[in-house]
């Protein structure tokens, strides 16, 4: 109980130390300057919400879905815990062909293709 108690009382202090140190710092005016949408030194030439290629989100999402399956590929052999190492390879060759089958299929199909 004492550690509880402790740990309130702490978070309790540091929680007013900090809402009297938001109040107590003086708040500076922002200028043009730092309330454009780009803080890189120079003025935007155009709008900032133009629209992507579906393309780009398409790709993305194709590496995603690849890098996230290599990614739960490699620890599968101690996942598994099979008892023959040959099942393990088996079950590991199964899931690198259907990915290799899963690439192609997008490569056919012109999913990995920028130009329309």
């Amino acid at each position: 109980m004492n550690m509880i108690t402790f740990m309130l009382t702490f978070s309790l202090i540091l929680s007013i130390i900090l809402i009297t140190m938001n109040f107590w710092l003086a708040h500076t005016n922002p200028d043009s300057e730092k309330l454009s949408p780009y803080e890189c030194g120079f003025d935007p030439l155009g709008s900032a919400r133009l629209p992507f290629s579906i393309r780009f989100f398409l790709v993305a999402i194709l590496f995603l879905l690849f890098d996230l399956e290599i990614a739960l590929l490699l620890p599968l052999p101690w996942a598994t815990q099979l008892q023959s190492p040959t099942t393990t390879l088996t079950w590991t060759s199964a899931i690198i062909t259907l990915l290799t089958l899963g690439l192609i299929y997008e490569w056919t199909q012109g999913g990995l293709e920028w130009a329309e």
